[in-house]
Parts: C-alpha cells; structure tokens; sequence
C-alpha cells in the first residue's frame, strides 16, 4: 500500500516538464516534502493511504515560483532618483553624482540588523503571496565585511523565519564604495583576499556576483572576482550587458556561470558563449521599464540559440522597485515579446537552473521538491496575462501549506 503524507486531488498540473505538461483532473502525492506521485486523478493506485488530503477545488497548480535575481535585502528610499531621471538626469550621472547605488549603501550601512529585516520582511511578504517558494537574494549594498555579512545574515533568517527556499549571492563587487574611491584594484583585493573568505566561513554564501559595467567593474577586474569564486568552490553570475556591452556574458559562459543578467546589449558573440556553456539568460524587465531603455535584450538570438530564458523581479531600490513576479511576466511578454509560455518557463524551470537547483525545483515531477502553487485561473497563460491580478489561492512549501499572509 502507498502512504503518503498528503494528497491533493480535483486540480490541474502544469508540470512545466514539457511545454505546460498539463495534466487536467490531477492528483499530487506528498512524502517526506517530495513529490511521491502525479498524474490522473484516475490513474491514483487502487491501494494507498494519506495522512492529509486537500480539495484543489479545480484550481491549476504550478511549481512554487522561483524569482532568481533580486536585491530585497537594503534600507532606504530613492524615489528622488526616479523623480531626478524624470526630469532628465541619466543614471549614469546620478552615480558619478553619489547617488544611485551608494546611496542605498549608506541607509543600509546605517540601519541596525532587526531594521534591516524588518524593512527587507514587508517586500517579501508582496512575493510569498504570489506563490514564489524560492527566492535569490544579492548583498552589495554593505561594501565592507560588516555590513556585506549582516545582509547576508539578514538573507539566512529570512529562510528560516519563513517557508521559503533561499539563494544567497554575494555582490560585493556591486560598485565601488567611498573610502576606496579611485582605488578599485584595492578593494577587490580587499574583497578577494577578507571579505569573501569570511563571508564563506560563516556560511553565507552560496555564489558570487558582480557588476560589470563603465560605472561598475571591468571585465579583468571582474575576472579576479570569478578567480577567487573558483578557489572557495563557488559558482559564479554577472550582472553583464545591462548599459553596454563590456563582454562580461562571454566571460561568464567560460567560467561556466549560472547566470548572465540583464543583457540588453548583448552580441551575438556573447549569445554563441552562453549556448556553449548553458549559462541562462535572465531577464529583468523591470529595469528596463523603469530606467526607459530603448534596446531590448536580443530575445530572437537567445530564442534561437536554445538560452534558456529566466525571468525575475530585480527587486531594488533604484532601478527596478517591483515586489510582483507575476508582473515581471507580464512585462517579459509585452516588452519583451517572450509567450506567456516561456514567462511561465522562465519563473519556474529555467530560474531554478539559474540558481543551480535544476534537480530540486522547478518543475513538477517525482522526486523533487513538494513547492507548489494553486491558481484561480483558466489557463496557465492567465498567469502572465492580467496586469495587477493575484490569481494565488494557496502555496504549498516542502509539501506543507503555507499560510496566508
């Protein structure tokens, strides 16, 4: 006889295995947090017994969500930079100016660890109720060993205050903080040499980022930062190609990568690397709305090389201040002209590759994890469609539901 821990029944899967995978009239079984049976609800086992059993109420269940680039974790405001661009001021100019990223660097710097999560806790709520189960969160808004530690600390006890799956990557090299100023080669050697050995000591870290960009980090000096990623065992990401190209998503394919964010400008050259390397895509278009750009990411090039394409919030104070996964589809599809297919592809089973939990999560199959989300919805493509709607009706976190929040 089988016995499961739980068992839900009267639902629509969309596996996400192939295409949607739809399996209408669905059950899902549920033992020690892992999926131990799905398919038609009349192909269930003569024989079994379960613990639990739920009404899915016809709803459609997907994977939980999966949202793989955000910087969620920060203090303070900066709607006086949106307001400043709005009134012609580049983003550019905004940081040779002090503002943009060390402006959130200073407000984070100064906020004590319990306001820290407790400013980081009220975003995250918007997320949880939109069915995301596994989330990425960056530091880079500290800058020194400190302060880069108490974010990812603050990241750790998200994890473990909430039923939620949690990715940390450090981001020291998100830019270039004032007591080094003019001395950048000096505080990647601090970085290499104090901070990430420490931060990997306690734990923290499970990859490392940076920026590459003209106001960020070159690519040799980005590559020093991969370097000593590789030492500690550690997989590397980019935040490459968001305002030029700088080569950073070639360099990221040859230290085999997870990931190669934002790419807006992004070659040919650059997609050929990541098809080689299977390092995914991930595209924010939040911050292509919200900074007004006018070159899209080259989604044809990607499209037909094979990319996988992931999708995120880039949740953030300064260029991306969206707490809605299901609009960051939503974008994807009008601006970027993804389907809502690949949308849906790119918050579930291409994100999970994004954070190299392929075999955990992502997708619906037996095995892997029991993070699940249920939709009021006619179709999966409902999910990347409405704008403002939150069709999440329950979550499900290692096979036990979540509550409401």
């Amino acid at each position: 006889m089988q016995h499961w821990d739980s068992l839900w029944t009267n639902l629509h899967l969309a596996t996400m295995q192939e295409g949607y995978g739809e399996i209408r009239d669905a059950a899902i079984a549920v033992k020690d947090g892992k999926i131990a049976w799905l398919g038609a609800r009349d192909a269930l086992p003569l024989n079994y017994q379960a613990d639990q059993q739920h009404d899915g109420d016809g709803a459609w269940m997907t994977p939980g969500l999966i949202d793989c680039h955000s910087h969620i974790v920060y203090a303070g405001n900066r709607s006086d930079e949106f307001e400043a661009r709005l009134n012609g001021v580049s983003y550019e100019e905004i940081a040779r100016q002090g503002g943009g990223i060390l402006s959130t660097v200073r407000a984070t710097r100064a906020a004590s660890q319990a306001e820290l999560m407790q400013a980081s806790v009220t975003r995250l709520q918007y997320l949880l109720r939109e069915g995301v189960t596994t989330l990425e969160i960056k530091s880079g808004y500290g800058l020194d060993l400190e302060n880069e530690a108490k974010m990812l600390r603050v990241a750790r006890q998200i994890a473990r205050d909430f039923p939620l799956r949690v990715s940390t990557t450090f981001l020291g090299a998100h830019a270039l903080p004032p007591e080094y100023a003019g001395r950048a080669d000096d505080y990647l050697t601090n970085l290499i040499e104090h901070m990430l050995p420490a931060l990997v000591a306690e734990g923290l870290v499970d990859a490392v980022d940076a920026f590459c960009e003209k106001i960020g980090f070159s690519a040799a000096q980005t590559e020093r930062v991969f370097q000593a990623a590789h030492r500690h065992g550690l997989p590397v990401k980019l935040h490459a190609e968001q305002l030029s190209d700088q080569g950073g998503a070639a360099l990221t394919a040859r230290y085999q990568g997870w990931s190669a964010d934002h790419l807006e400008y992004l070659s040919q050259d650059g997609v050929h690397a990541m098809q080689a390397s299977a390092t995914v895509a991930v595209l924010l278009p939040g911050a292509y709305y919200f900074l007004r750009e006018t070159k899209l990411p080259p989604i044809a090039a990607l499209r037909e090389a094979g990319v996988p394409m992931a999708v995120a919030t880039d949740s953030n104070p300064g260029t991306s201040p969206m707490t809605s996964l299901l609009l960051a589809m939503n974008m994807a599809c009008t601006l970027f002209r993804l389907t809502p297919l690949e949308a849906l592809q790119g918050v579930t089973r291409h994100a999970a590759q994004a954070l190299g939990l392929q075999d955990q999560v992502g997708t619906l199959e037996i095995g892997k994890c029991a993070d699940f989300a249920l939709w009021a919805i006619q179709r999966p493509a409902d999910l990347a469609y409405a704008i403002g709607a939150n069709p999440c009706v329950a979550s499900v976190f290692a096979g036990r539901l979540r509550p409401k929040i």
